[in-house]
């Protein structure tokens, strides 16, 4: 395996499309594995030292050259194919002859060198090697090609994710989480399915990350912040694309059980509750389970949660649709939503709010078996403190 994994990262560092697709496609059966399957013969990136440093290469190589071809020209080191002959990648620049790699500049260098440009100065040949279509530079195809490599690599990277042996691995690898905000900030210009994969890999990750390391020693490739991460994932949050705003709300709820990332993620507050109280009114099962799952799990976090939490508008309305409608996901999803509604329940600035629904609440502990305990539990809440006569009235009229 060890003479494998080196022949596999040196494939993957070499930019030639041949050996990158060969290492890519070995790579994928080794990584492949169902969510819930526990395959055995799964390899763990211990086994393979160096591939996620390579497989980041191969996204980052893509990143640096995936700007729009009519964008004005900007100054970059040319460091695509710098130490290859040719790459493989595309066709418009084909190498005639393997023994001169600058054949296409020697041919039309004296041709150029003989015409006047439209400014009327004289090109010569040497400067199209250093022209926006320069040698190393990709046509449109070879560019398609290489963002297919870095959708494949991507995927191998989530792949990865999904196995236990690999997740402390690679929460605590800087440059692999940099690189996964840096495409999740930009998901309105980047590869769909390159996005798709950057935020199903960080959600797998979530349990194990602690947002601190964007601060640490470690090195950095990227100036990411603590702040920027966390902006980066409620941008994510706001998409209207279905997969990608389902893993944010994951997301959150993961990161937010971790004490060390609250400072960071509690001043978004006010833009992650509106908008996970929104996903509750979503079609389908997948947005309405990962925002119950969050809620939850911000409730829990202290009482200035559970007090904005509360006069969220539609937040408690909402939680008790999703129990009293029939449900894909009852068991698990109707147990949170009630869960997150009693830890409302514990704070006694919140009565006024929740005894608006003192029936519904009653209607469902008489109902519904399930429930009835954790639904009697909130009921005692609303009546058994101080001032639950007048609460209770307030509740009735509405004075």
């Amino acid at each position: 395996m060890d003479q494998n994994s080196k022949r596999i990262v040196m494939a993957l560092q070499s930019g030639l499309k041949s050996e990158l697709t060969w290492a890519l496609n070995t790579l994928t059966v080794l990584s492949f594995k169902e969510k819930e399957d526990l395959r055995k013969d799964a390899t763990p990136l211990a086994k393979l030292p160096g591939v996620l440093d390579a497989l980041l290469q191969v996204v980052d190589d893509w990143r640096d050259i995936a700007h729009p071809r009519e964008a004005a020209k900007m100054t970059r080191p040319r460091v695509l194919g710098a130490n290859c002959v040719f790459t493989g990648f595309g066709s418009e620049y084909e190498i005639t002859s393997p023994n001169d790699p600058l054949s296409r500049i020697r041919s039309v260098s004296d041709a150029l060198t003989s015409e006047d440009t439209g400014n009327g100065t004289k090109s010569r040949g040497s400067d199209w090697w250093y022209d926006e279509e320069g040698l190393f530079n990709l046509d449109e195809e070879g560019r398609a090609e290489r963002q297919q490599c870095a959708v494949a690599a991507s995927n191998v990277i989530r792949n990865f994710s999904f196995m236990p042996d690999n997740e402390t691995v690679m929460a605590q690898h800087r440059h692999c989480l940099e690189t996964i905000i840096q495409c999740m900030e930009d998901h309105d210009t980047e590869d769909e399915e390159l996005v798709t994969n950057a935020i199903e890999t960080i959600a797998n990750l979530a349990p194990f990350l602690n947002l601190r390391i964007f601060s640490s020693s470690k090195p950095s490739h990227a100036p990411i912040t603590k702040k920027r991460a966390v902006e980066a994932i409620v941008g994510m949050l706001e998409s209207p694309v279905k997969a990608w705003h389902c893993a944010a709300a994951e997301l959150v709820g993961r990161l937010i059980v971790n004490p060390d990332n609250e400072p960071f993620v509690l001043p978004f507050a006010p833009q992650v509750y509106k908008r996970l109280v929104d996903l509750l009114s979503f079609p389908g099962a997948d947005a309405q389970a990962a925002a119950v799952a969050a809620l939850y799990n911000l409730a829990e976090v202290n009482m200035d949660c559970r007090l904005r939490l509360a006069n969220e508008r539609w937040a408690i309305g909402r939680l008790l649709k999703i129990i009293q409608s029939p449900h894909p996901l009852s068991e698990v999803l109707c147990r949170k939503a009630a869960l997150t509604i009693e830890s409302l329940a514990c704070e006694p600035q919140n009565r006024a709010q929740l005894l608006t629904y003192e029936n519904k609440f009653a209607e469902i502990a008489f109902s519904d078996a399930r429930l009835s305990d954790t639904f009697a539990r909130i009921l005692y809440e609303l009546t058994s403190r101080a001032n639950s006569k007048l609460g209770a009235v307030r509740g009735v009229w509405g004075v």
